[in-house]
């Protein structure tokens, strides 16, 4: 095994550096630690934490080419946050506007969770502790 100690970051590129950045932001409600405008690459780096523990890069260029998700693609499928109470965060987030899908139980584990979509359609999900 790797001497790995947790994951440091998540990177994500958005089409729309402000809706994203608002998303992210009041939505999700992560704090901005840094933002930079890279001038030489027409790029902005908005570094956001996640309840202390992690990091997510959010990053905006001149026409990102899209990235399918559904149907099922290859690569990174989602990203997913654990929570003490499914319910609740669903209840916020559906108060913010936001189209969740149903709470449902995984039948595996028994825990409970739903997906929402970011502003460029990438999958987040909420599962329970």
């Amino acid at each position: 095994m790797l001497p790995i100690n947790h994951i440091h970051h998540i990177a994500i590129i958005c089409s729309n550096y402000e809706v994203s950045k608002k998303f992210y932001t009041e939505i999700m409600g992560f704090e901005i630690l840094q933002e930079v405008y890279r001038e030489q690459r027409d790029s902005y780096k908005l570094d956001l934490k996640v309840n202390g523990l992690y990091q997510i890069e959010l990053f905006s260029f001149p026409n990102p080419p899209a990235r399918p998700s559904r149907p099922e693609a290859v690569g990174l499928r989602h990203i997913a946050f654990e929570t003490d109470d499914v319910k609740l965060v669903h209840q916020l987030i559906t108060q913010k506007g936001v189209e969740c899908e149903p709470v449902r139980i995984d039948e595996t584990t028994g825990k409970e969770f739903f997906f929402f979509a970011d502003p460029d359609g990438l999958p987040i999900e909420f599962y329970e502790k």
